[in-house]
Formats: structure tokens, C-alpha cells, sequence
């Protein structure tokens, strides 16, 4: 194992990491992005292998973050000052190890029956949140559509605790001909739809869930075989994007699951 310890905010090395958790553009390019966090990381090893790099501050580690480094000895490590550091981590509260790998890459399954569709989310940790409940309920795929936020940030895979390691991510669709291609029922969330427990959900499904704020467009709707809706309190205009999609895929998964 290598060690470096880098004081200096000119070093390549934290300018090359910096523009990794702060420029989806660089983590496309590179192929590489950051992950904070000890769950993280033994998430991404349980599946991919070692990081290509540990990253800590000065100072003391969590038990945890240190247990995790003696355990990957031989991976190459980089001590940052507290402050460069935080520079690097998307929260305030980091358990104090980050590391560097390559951007995960899910097969696709041979069928899909479940399916996610997303349009132009824009806050990444509602994205990591959908994603970690579209693995919870067991969803086969999700597609983010051009405008969606890059599913790879590490504030967005920190909200998706490893999901982001398990499902197939298809990032920049046309949300339309991927409506056209799928071969099922796809449910558009409107505020004027169907009620969505009166839908018969074991067949080969997918839900399309739009914008925080705007919602889906005109053509994502038209293009989607149904639109339903979430029967709320009348006096709530709304739900949250990402409660809405979990209420979906839940009933989903309890029509399929739950006998």
C-alpha cells in the first residue's frame, strides 16, 4: 500500500478528486466517482471488488472507517487535511473515509416486468432516495431521462445506500420511445388518474414519476397506457416525488408478494 499525505490544494491529486464530486461531466468522462461513507464502500466491495483509492482526513477515523482501511490494506490511501476533506465529502456529518472507484456498471435482466421510469428528477438525494426504494420493492430497471440529476454523485449515492450497485441504471432516455418500447402496462402519476389501487399491478409494469415541482410532461402522460393518481387528503395539494413513487412500487410489490 501506498500512503500520501496532501496539504497542499494545488496537488493534482485533490484537484482531480474535487472536480470528481462536483462535475457529473468529469465522473462521465473518467468513468470513476466517489463514495462516502463506510456502508458505501462495503457495499461496492461486496460486489465490485477493492477501491482504487482510500481517502481520509487528519486527525481520528470513526472505528468503523479504520476497522474498514485495515481491512484493505493493500489499497493505496491519501490523507487530506480536515478541511480539504470536507471539500470532497457531500455531507457534514462524514464518517471519515472516502474512496475512488470505477462507476459501476449492472447487467440488464433477460425480461423486464418491473420497471422504473424517471423524468427530469432534479435533487439527487430524492434520486438516491427512489433508487434505494425501487430495490426495496423490486423493481428490474429505472430509466432517468436527459434531464434527470446524474445518478453517480456521491450525494445521490449516498442517499441510495448501494442501490445504485444492484439495479441497471439507463441514464439519458427519451422518455417516449422507451414508453413505446416497453412491452406492459405503464402508469403515468397525475393528479387527475385513476385511483391506483383499482389497477390490477402483477402484470409486467412500470410507473413513470416526473418532476418535483412540474411533474410529468404532456407527452410522458400521453405516451404512458394509463395515468392514475394517489388518493391523498384533499387539502394536501401533493405528495413528495419520491413518497409518491414508493407508495407505486410497494403496491406493486404487495400485489405481487403478499397473498
Amino acid at each position: 500500500m501506498a500512503f500520501k499525505h496532501i496539504t497542499s490544494r494545488d496537488n493534482v491529486v485533490f484537484k482531480q478528486l474535487k472536480k470528481l464530486a462536483e462535475n457529473k461531466r468529469e465522473r462521465t468522462r473518467e468513468g470513476k466517482t466517489l463514495l462516502d461513507g463506510v456502508h458505501l464502500i462495503e457495499s461496492y466491495l461486496q460486489t465490485f471488488g477493492e477501491p482504487e483509492l482510500l481517502i481520509i482526513p487528519e486527525g481520528k477515523s470513526s472505528l468503523e472507517a479504520t476497522d474498514l482501511m485495515q481491512h484493505l490494506g493493500d489499497v493505496n490511501t491519501t490523507m487530506f487535511p480536515t478541511l480539504m476533506f470536507a471539500e470532497l465529502t457531500p455531507v457534514t456529518s462524514s464518517t471519515g473515509i472516502l474512496a475512488l472507484v470505477n462507476t459501476p456498471k449492472v447487467a440488464m435482466p433477460e425480461t423486464v416486468s418491473f420497471a422504473l421510469m424517471l423524468e427530469d428528477i432534479q435533487d439527487p438525494g430524492n434520486l438516491g432516495s427512489m433508487l434505494r426504494t425501487a430495490m426495496g420493492a423490486g423493481v428490474d430497471v429505472v430509466y432517468l431521462s436527459k434531464g434527470c440529476t446524474d445518478a453517480w454523485s456521491p450525494k445521490c449515492l449516498r442517499g441510495g445506500q448501494g442501490a445504485q450497485f444492484h439495479i441497471p441504471l439507463i441514464e439519458g432516455v427519451d422518455m417516449i420511445e422507451t414508453l413505446a418500447g416497453f412491452a406492459g402496462n405503464s402508469y403515468a402519476t397525475t393528479l387527475a388518474g385513476d385511483v391506483l389501487y383499482d389497477y390490477d399491478l402483477t402484470k409486467p409494469t412500470a410507473f413513470v414519476i416526473g418532476n418535483e415541482g412540474a411533474g410529468l410532461s404532456v407527452d410522458a402522460i400521453s405516451a404512458a397506457t394509463h395515468q392514475v393518481r394517489i388518493p391523498i387528503n384533499e387539502k394536501l395539494e401533493s405528495l413528495n416525488a419520491a413518497a409518491a413513487t414508493a407508495i407505486c412500487l410497494f403496491e406493486r410489490a404487495r400485489q405481487v408478494f403478499v397473498k
